[in-house]
């Protein structure tokens, strides 16, 4: 719990009260997690925006912490700017930490390229300009968002974790090989399992998609049980 194998790093939205819970539940034994936050005070691409100029500040802040590994742990965020935008973030983080960088969107890319998904169904809180854009990112770089559902939220602080569960169900469709449930901020990981054994596809969240990239940076590979087929290293259902 102290960190003796590795520490994570985390760069969070300040309005956002479930990574570092979800983080916690899933991290190997031996490997800590610590964050800084970055002010965001609505989920719209205006407070997107303000909140990216914080980005150096919190990167100095994490890097003080000793970390092994940074991720710039909002999905809309990392993807403001369309495809190219995390890469800025990575490029902005690691000239300044010299830490290993990823961010949400990043590593929820590497997933499907691991995976070989291309035709995803995509469960969000988000509002419809944020939904326009994580569309648009996917369909960049190839793969085909089947169908998309957003909540129309600004604030996800409260939202139960049957939301999660019920929009990923409504979501689906089968031509769809995966089901993506996007934010950091939306309680996720305790439903997957569960969404997978009654969809009988990949699920995975914004979180467990980051943890999933940050422990392959970091070198660690060991199963972890609990939270879908992603963390458990299994490539057929």
């Amino acid at each position: 719990m102290y960190g003796n194998r590795a520490r994570i790093g985390l760069i969070v939205p300040s309005i956002n009260d479930v990574i570092e819970p979800e983080f916690n539940a899933m991290r190997p034994d031996g490997v800590s997690v610590h964050s800084t936050r970055v002010l965001l005070t609505e989920g719209t691409i205006e407070g997107l925006k303000k909140m990216s100029e914080g980005t150096e500040e919190a990167a100095r802040l994490i890097a003080g912490a000793g970390v092994n590994v940074i991720a710039y742990a909002c999905t809309t965020g990392s993807l403001l700017k369309g495809p190219g935008w995390d890469q800025e973030l990575i490029n902005t983080i690691e000239r300044i930490t010299g830490v290993p960088t990823t961010t949400t969107s990043t590593a929820v890319m590497k997933v499907f390229r691991e995976f070989g998904i291309s035709k995803v169904a995509v469960a969000t809180p988000y509002p419809k300009e944020l939904d326009k854009l994580e569309k648009e990112f996917f369909e960049a770089q190839g793969i085909n968002v089947v169908k998309m559902k957003g909540l129309g939220h600004k604030d996800l602080r409260g939202l139960p974790l049957e939301v999660a569960y019920e929009l990923a169900c409504e979501v689906d469709v089968p031509e769809a090989e995966a089901v993506f449930i996007s934010c950091t901020a939306f309680k996720t990981i305790t439903v997957i399992e569960k969404l997978e054994e009654v969809l009988h596809k990949y699920v995975f969240s914004s979180n467990v998609a980051t943890m999933w990239d940050v422990l392959r940076i970091l070198g660690i590979y060991e199963p972890i049980m609990g939270y879908g087929k992603l963390l458990e290293g299994r490539y057929k259902l």
